[in-house]
């Protein structure tokens, strides 16, 4: 499966991609902001549940396109041209998956209590990557702990793989850590790209996507 779309004429305009409404619908940007959201602004999404009431601005800025979270729960996610440095605590979307990385604390070995006591279980296995899967509620899946320093995603033979994601290719991206506890993201060409969470208002240019709530949006410029 891939993510497509039809193109309209215009300025500028969202096509939407993959949502919840049928694909190829256009929002033209011919004022100076654009309020997308479930409840207010222009471009709404009244089903969509994963999106705030009022979740991102597309606004006009020295002549150019931009986007921005209006501080909204779930975020606004773009996609992946180049590798990413990513802080531990950055979350991403691949396919469905929303992901979190964490630089893993160093190992002090075992502690005993307050007795001298150890606790028996399973031997720590040591590692320099953590990744975790979130899922829908805030509850938290599949964590992986990954002992070398690069990690890779997929569907099938990868250290993490989602067999059943249907938009995740079979090597879709990987990760990367460097001697300061930094991580890069990686997209391996995948057909449906790699997401990331903006932390500020970003510029546009056409060809762009935009990840808001379950829905997919192409920027088109002309």
């Amino acid at each position: 499966m891939f993510f497509s779309g039809v193109q309209a004429p215009g300025r500028a305009k969202l096509i939407l991609v993959r949502g919840d409404i049928p694909d190829g619908v256009s929002y033209q940007l011919n004022g100076t902001e654009h309020i997308a959201g479930r409840e207010e602004g222009a471009i709404l999404f009244p089903d969509d549940t994963l999106l705030s009431p009022r979740h991102a601005n597309f606004f006009y800025k020295d002549s150019r396109l931009f986007v921005r979270d209006e501080e909204s729960v779930n975020g606004v996610f773009m996609r992946m041209k180049q590798p990413v440095p990513l802080d531990s605590g950055s979350v991403f979307l691949v396919g469905e998956q929303l992901l979190e990385v964490e630089a893993v604390a160093p190992d002090m070995g075992p502690q005993p209590d307050a007795e001298g006591t150890y606790f028996y279980a399973s031997p720590r296995r040591a590692s320099k990557i953590k990744l975790i899967q979130r899922l829908r509620g805030g509850d938290i899946g599949l964590i992986y702990r990954a002992r070398e320093d690069k990690l890779t995603i997929g569907r099938e033979n990868c250290d993490v793989n989602f067999p059943d994601d249907p938009f995740i290719s079979g090597h879709h991206a990987e990760l990367t850590t460097g001697s300061d506890g930094s991580f890069l993201l990686t997209d391996m060409g995948s057909k449906n790209g790699s997401f990331t969470r903006i932390t500020d208002e970003v510029p546009l240019v056409h060809g762009d996507y935009v990840f808001i709530g379950q829905q997919l949006l192409r920027v088109e410029i002309s």
